[in-house]
């Protein structure tokens, strides 16, 4: 069968590209980026070069596909960033309606469901409710669960301060599952044969942001590691000193407050799935230890 993935070399991108291309598929990879053309070629697929808000490149990326996977790459130069969510959202609506491709794989995120009040998830909302318009195209929307490769952002907080934080306490509970996960059933879900518009929750594992950091900290020998809370004020400036645009961390904090209300995980809770991803945080945590310990 002929696939397209978008997302380039990412976390997901990459792995579903290997799982695809090693059952024998034909595989296009999207990326902006020119210089990855020969390591995606290399994996036995071919590239194709061009941007996400360009429907006519897209339109041409996807004609005679048996099926594509969507995602919204990551801009942090976008000053309004739901709003550049979306566009890519409508681009990705007329490049599949131009090209006749009549199933979808998109990455979406848990808190989906909500209209507002997620930070960037919110785009995401908007995504599915844009993709959801296609008459005769079958769209499974992956809402995924948080990152567990999203902890490695928190490396340089621990080596400068010695503490993980952010604007919720360590009894918030968290749902998180690898990406690698996520491409396996992304996989899956293209290889496989679905109707109409729904989504699926991916998630590996759940637990308290505390239990979370007592793991994180015995694996980078640093027992006892505390996790702290901060204000909304101060997760703001900590973000902004740290080189991040003040649009985008309005958006990281807005998600943190949805985090620690609970609200972002109400619908997950009323669909929880029937069977979780294999990768648990203990079987990262000696890949994130690697990296803590290189010094990079």
């Amino acid at each position: 069968m002929k696939f397209v993935v978008t997302g380039s070399l990412g976390n997901i991108s990459k792995p579903l590209t290997q799982l695809l291309v090693g059952k024998g598929h034909d595989v296009t990879v999207v990326s902006s980026d020119g210089q990855k053309t020969g390591i995606i070629e290399a994996l036995g697929a071919k590239a194709a070069i061009g941007s996400v808000q360009d429907s006519d490149f897209l339109t041409k990326a996807f004609e005679g596909a048996d099926g594509i996977y969507t995602m919204v790459p990551p801009n942090w130069g976008a000053s309004h960033y739901r709003q550049y969510i979306g566009e890519v959202g409508n681009h990705y609506l007329e490049a599949i309606r131009a090209s006749g491709v009549k199933k979808v794989v998109n990455l979406s995120s848990i808190g989906a469901d909500l209209d507002s009040g997620t930070g960037s998830i919110a785009g995401l909302h908007d995504v599915e409710a844009i993709l959801n318009t296609l008459n005769g195209v079958a769209i499974s929307h992956l809402r995924a669960g948080l990152f567990l490769t999203n902890f490695f952002f928190d490396i340089g907080t621990i080596r400068t301060m010695d503490i993980m934080g952010n604007n919720y306490s360590k009894e918030t509970k968290l749902v998180m599952v690898h990406p690698k996960d996520i491409a396996a059933v992304a996989a899956k879900e293209l290889e496989g044969s679905f109707t109409g518009k729904s989504h699926l929750y991916v998630a590996g594992e759940e637990g308290k942001t505390g239990d979370f950091v007592k793991v994180i900290g015995a694996a980078i020998g640093k027992p006892g590691l505390p996790w702290v809370q901060f204000s909304d004020e101060e997760t703001l400036k900590g973000m902004i000193a740290a080189g991040m645009s003040k649009a985008i961390a309005d958006m990281y904090v807005e998600m943190g407050r949805a985090i620690g209300s609970g609200v972002l995980f109400e619908d997950f809770e009323n669909h929880r799935p029937n069977v979780w991803a294999p990768t648990k945080l203990s079987d990262f945590v000696p890949e994130l230890a690697i990296v803590y310990n290189s010094g990079k």
